[in-house]
């Protein structure tokens, strides 16, 4: 009785400080908030991804990378209604849904030529808007 009383409460202490700590940890896709360098840091990231020759050593974990800043991106700024209204996040997010398709059905595969065309416009075009404000 006593032993079982003590190491509930130790258990929720370890608990407590675990989920406390996991939740102040920082992003590991590097995502800070603030939506125009969070897009141009993914835009970044996914150009060279994108670039990358497919006999790279590091290709894997580039890839990796831009998959979980898509991830994190897509589920930070889609419900935020400031940036779900910028025709910057509506292209990006095209761009986005695109690639992230290609990824979760090719995996590490090379892009097609069409689909990286497609890509560098919509990137292009979000620069863009991003330099207007909208």
């Amino acid at each position: 009785m006593f032993s079982k009383k003590y190491l509930s409460r130790l258990l929720a202490l370890v608990l407590v400080v675990v989920i406390g700590l996991m939740g102040c940890s920082s992003s590991p896709s590097g995502l800070t908030g603030n939506y125009s360098q969070d897009t141009l840091t993914v835009l970044e990231n996914l150009r060279t991804a994108i670039d990358l020759p497919e006999d790279a050593a590091n290709k894997k974990e580039v890839v990796t990378l831009a998959r979980q800043q898509i991830s994190d991106y897509a589920s930070r700024y889609r419900r935020d209604s400031k940036a779900a209204g910028l025709r910057s996040f509506t292209t990006m997010q095209t761009a986005v849904n695109a690639l992230a398709g290609y990824y979760s059905s090719y995996g590490t595969r090379p892009l097609p030529d069409k689909l990286k065309k497609r890509l560098d416009q919509e990137f292009r075009q979000v620069e863009i808007s991003l330099k207007r404000g909208v």
